[in-house]
């Protein structure tokens, strides 16, 4: 990983034919708007070194890059912002052999986050999206992939009460499945650990779904164990034959809060943090461009009313070639696409690698 700069290997969005000038013109404007906020003029833009055009030349290509549909002027002023279309364009300058940029201290401070993160999976996918929202500054996503073949690697059981234990399953795709089991006393911490060495020894490398075909000796392990152990299969066969799959979809969306700063009008926060609280709606919108072939979603291309003013950048990542999850950034169309592309990249890798290495 560079210090500055990650290479994205692949675009994926039409690339209308623009002459080098009009491009260069666009990306200046999508460019100073992303960083002002405000209307770009087209004496702002001849101003810019590698612009080396008059005032009147630029006011003419912008006059035609608004007549093409990739800008627009805001009634209130003479300057103009970036279409979606507009946006769509700069974005595939940047995916189609572009770079996009991260700074020295950004990665290195995914680095150190990954260096240093330990603890139980689950923890580390919501740290995750805490990590990726401070970095870009816009909300952002975890998610594991609904996989049903994701077999048991470690189980362990905890003690909630007298009469309630906790059975954790951590699965080999790095997901996290918890259920609550009713037992009858006497549940003591030996009868926990007992039961515990035995379902790990017996489900490991085995479907959540094969618990219900354990062979469990009450003879072999004692009464009081073989009873827990027994407990936690029934609760186990009887919830995954109850739950809808997508129910056991993990999503850790962190920075929302970011959200009354990334947007002027009050009811469009609002709508958007309604969606980011609907689990299945965001795997299934992340999943979705992702199954486009896209790493950019922008405004009307997500498909959904609410986000029209929002644009999603995402990324999958792997363990050992093999897809486990996607990582996103949800904010205005009016967002870094360098650094945010960047950013998921970046942190995308480094999940994948640390979860590989356990």
């Amino acid at each position: 990983m560079g210090d500055t700069d990650q290479q994205l290997e692949q675009g994926t969005g039409e690339v209308a034919v623009l002459d080098p000038r009009k491009v260069a013109i666009l990306d200046a404007v999508v460019s100073e708007y992303i960083s002002t906020g405000k209307p770009v003029g087209s004496g702002t833009i001849a101003k810019l070194a590698h612009i080396d055009v008059s005032a009147a030349t630029v006011r003419n290509e912008m006059a035609a890059l608004e007549a093409d549909g990739y800008l627009i002027s805001p009634h209130t002023s003479a300057g103009r912002i970036p279409t979606d279309r507009g946006y769509r364009r700069f974005v595939d300058g940047i995916t189609n052999g572009g770079t996009a940029t991260l700074g020295r201290a950004q990665s290195e401070k995914v680095s150190d986050f990954f260096a240093t993160t330990h603890g139980e999976i689950e923890r580390m996918l919501r740290d995750t999206s805490s990590l990726l929202s401070s970095i870009t500054n816009h909300a952002a996503m975890v998610m594991t992939d609904n996989d049903t073949e994701a077999s048991c690697c470690s189980v362990q059981l905890v003690g909630l009460s007298d009469d309630v234990l906790l059975a954790v399953f951590v699965l080999d795709d790095g997901s996290v499945t918890k259920f609550t089991v009713d037992r009858t006393p006497p549940m003591t911490t030996e009868v926990l650990e007992a039961a515990g060495q035995f379902l790990r020894q017996e489900m490991d490398g085995r479907l959540l779904g094969e618990a219900a075909h354990l062979t469990i000796s009450a003879e072999q392990l004692g009464e009081a164990v073989g009873a827990t152990a027994s407990a936690v299969a029934l609760a186990v066969s009887a919830t995954l034959r109850t739950t809808d799959p997508d129910q056991n979809l993990e999503l850790f969306v962190g920075g929302t809060s970011k959200m009354a700063s990334d947007f002027e009008a009050i009811d469009t926060v609002r709508e958007v943090l309604s969606i980011l609280e609907q689990q299945l709606v965001v795997v299934t919108l992340v999943q979705d461009v992702l199954g486009r072939g896209r790493q950019v979603a922008i405004g009307t291309e997500t498909g959904m009313d609410p986000l029209a003013e929002c644009a999603l950048v995402v990324a999958p990542y792997h363990v050992d070639g093999e897809k486990l999850g996607s990582i996103g950034v949800l904010g205005p169309t009016r967002m870094d696409y360098s650094q945010a592309l960047a950013a998921v990249a970046i942190v995308s890798r480094n999940l994948g690698e640390r979860l590989a290495s356990g």
